[in-house]
């Protein structure tokens, strides 16, 4: 079987065809079996191939495209970029679905939350600070309403990016979304069960501390309280994937 035997055969039927091919496209040029600006496959062989419709072969396309995968030539075709092994860094919300990878993602804020934190420390006003605290205060009515807070949490660790004065930090998070608050992926009900309210008490009174050491202007504060409030997420969630072996 040829290389471009095992792109072109059947897709299976899944929720979202155009994914199925952009991943197979894009492992076949990530492994190399299809060279830096090799032309694909026309739109009808992907089409009689894969089983699917045009529709489908061109929204994969126009993805491969975005991600900078591809390049196309008008009545020419579609080519592998001459750059194709510079794939955008990417998190894919669908597999934050196991401690382990929330493990890996945590330990990537740990590495960029807690200098925004000092930084918000250091530039914020009041402006911020009055976002910050209500972000605070919203996450304990929340909770007390039964709520995750997930909203307000999310909300809350924003607030503190913008505070900083570095729009990359606030761009960081949006990226990430809410899936970096490990209890949107992880009903933490069913990883904490009965101690799910003193848990969230815990994680309320943790931002209470960072809060308070950004208002307060106290940088090293700051940064030790939300080093604290991670690791402490990352040690519980470790604790929890031990006991789950």
């Amino acid at each position: 079987m040829t290389d471009k035997d095992l792109l072109l055969k059947p897709v299976r039927p899944v929720r979202n065809l155009a994914e199925e091919v952009v991943k197979r496209i894009t492992a076949e040029i990530s492994t190399g079996r299809i060279i830096a600006g090799a032309k694909l496959p026309t739109e009808y062989e992907l089409m009689s191939a894969m089983g699917v419709s045009r529709t489908v072969v061109r929204e994969a396309i126009a993805a491969l495209k975005t991600e900078g995968l591809v390049t196309t030539r008008q009545g020419a075709g579609a080519f592998v970029a001459a750059d194709a092994s510079r794939v955008p860094f990417r998190i894919n919300p669908e597999e934050l679905s196991t401690v382990e990878t929330i493990l890996e993602v945590m330990e990537l804020r740990l590495a960029v939350e807690v200098e925004a934190a000092a930084l918000a420390a250091e530039r914020s006003g009041a402006k911020h600070h009055t976002y910050i605290r209500k972000a605070v205060q919203d996450m304990g009515t929340a909770l007390k309403r039964g709520e995750p807070a997930i909203d307000e949490d999310f909300a809350f660790h924003q607030a503190i990016a913008a505070a900083t004065g570095n729009s990359r930090f606030g761009q960081f998070l949006m990226f990430l979304g809410q899936q970096l608050i490990p209890r949107q992926s992880i009903r933490t009900q069913i990883i904490f069960g009965d101690n799910a309210v003193e848990y969230l008490q815990r994680i309320l009174a943790e931002h209470h501390r960072i809060a308070d050491a950004i208002i307060e202007g106290d940088a090293a504060e700051a940064r030790r309280a939300m080093r604290v409030h991670l690791t402490k997420s990352i040690q519980r969630y470790r604790g929890v994937m031990a006991q789950a072996k």
